[in-house]
């Protein structure tokens, strides 16, 4: 396997990995802009203009663009975070430039027609809606804004109702050129592809492209809080979150593999004892995700409400145990098995790998090798995950409830109050 990077002479980053054994490539341009760099009166502009980057440009028409991309059995898709958005296709062997062209021709060439506009939002609209009916998309919702309150992080990347029906084709355009800079562009590939010939092609196809002073984004002040909702569902659904490591931190590994052993999977400390000791609920799962000067490690659970109390102490008690004591010598090695069969298999697929090298470029400025990753997993110890659990309990959690009706703020506040006994039972146990 090989990995090769170049930069454009206006700094647009090119990298690729062969993979000589595969008949197919993805790859796709990975811009460092998503919707933590918006204003508030900009919330949701970052997602609707990746939309509108296939609605039609100065010599395609949307229809073409997909023509042209299946005509070759190829597909093209995009994605938006809260740091990036995506422009990615995957195409058989021999058939990289078709699809280079069109993410360039997307990038650098979109019309933004006012009436495509006015379809597309009403999509939108319709997306923004269909979240209100999934009470998992809420409660994450919710819980971002209790942790980061007023605060770009801490808003929805699809943005209010408000926001999408008032944008304008001016405002998609002065976005494009205030924030696609080609220095903070990626255009990453895997598969069976050649270096050299696809710097070629990107330089002439996007070197047109010039350097210009770079927006950065607003920091990111944790604080955590409650939230909640009225909206009564079937079940109660429960999200507590915990201030977690950024990437660019030492301990971004201790928070993967402790949140694996907590509740990761069918073996994990959440999953066993809720689940299948005392039933109570169907899931129960934590994440943890990381930005580039913040994180948050999550659990999420959905029950019925008359057992969302019980859910929550239980949560409570499992992480003041882990906070005293530390986890097991087996429970840590199978977290840590798990976190590196995932590193390693995501190597097998070439959207992966080409998505994997593209974010580290952008957060680190290099490709961390599977060698490197493995090892940051194997070094962390019993004594880091307990020190980590610590550290979640230090800080104020963040804690969202939806689908339970009004009894939602009860049980919202009921989860901070136990959980802050959690702080102070864990400063007990180590003073």
């Amino acid at each position: 396997m090989t990995e090769e990077i170049s930069r454009l002479s206006n700094g647009l980053t090119v990298v690729t990995h062969t993979m000589p054994h595969l008949e197919t490539t993805s790859l796709g341009i990975w811009v460092g802009v998503g919707s933590r760099h918006e204003a508030p009166d900009e919330n949701g502009i970052s997602h609707l203009l990746e939309h509108m980057s296939f609605k039609g440009t100065a010599s395609r028409t949307a229809q073409a663009i997909a023509e042209e991309i299946e005509a070759v059995g190829g597909e093209l898709n995009a994605a938006t975070g809260l740091e990036t958005t995506a422009y990615f296709a995957r195409v058989l062997k021999g058939d990289e430039g078709v699809a280079l062209e069109l993410l360039a021709d997307i990038l650098l060439n979109s019309r933004f027609s006012p009436d495509e506009l006015e379809r597309e939002r009403e999509v939108i609209l319709q997306e923004i809606a269909g979240t209100r009916d999934m009470p998992e998309d809420i409660v994450f919702e919710l819980v971002n804004e209790a942790a980061y309150p007023g605060q770009a992080v801490g808003r929805t990347i699809l943005g209010p109702a408000a926001n999408v029906r008032r944008f304008t084709p001016t405002d998609l355009t002065a976005f494009l050129r205030t924030h696609y800079r080609p220095q903070r562009m990626v255009l990453s590939a895997a598969g069976a592809i050649r270096h050299a010939p696809l710097v070629r092609h990107a330089e002439a196809l996007f070197g047109r492209l010039t350097q210009d002073e770079i927006v950065g984004e607003e920091p990111a002040h944790y604080q955590g809080g409650v939230r909640w909702h009225p909206k009564r569902f079937e079940q109660s659904h429960l999200v507590l979150a915990f201030e977690s490591p950024s990437y660019r931190d030492n301990a971004y590994f201790t928070a993967q593999v402790f949140s694996g052993l907590f509740g990761g999977g069918m073996s994990s400390r959440l999953f066993q004892e809720a689940r299948e000791k005392r039933g109570l609920c169907y899931s129960i799962y934590s994440s943890a995700w990381g930005l580039g000067d913040t994180g948050l490690l999550a659990v999420h659970a959905a029950t019925g409400t008359e057992m969302t109390a019980s859910l929550i102490d239980l949560t409570g008690s499992e992480l003041e145990d882990v906070a005293g004591h530390g986890p097991s010598a087996a429970e840590l090695n199978r977290a840590k098995a798990q976190l590196k069969a995932g590193l390693l298999i995501s190597l097998e697929s070439s959207s992966a790998r080409a998505e994997q090298m593209a974010r580290h470029m952008l957060a680190h400025g290099r490709i961390i090798g599977s060698d490197e990753l493995v090892r940051e997993v194997d070094a962390v110890s019993a004594e880091d995950v307990r020190l980590f659990a610590q550290r979640l309990l230090a800080r104020r959690p963040s804690v969202a409830v939806v689908g339970a009706g009004k009894a939602s703020q009860r049980l919202a506040s009921e989860a901070l109050e136990r959980l802050s006994r959690s702080s102070v039972s864990s400063e007990a146990k180590t003073a």
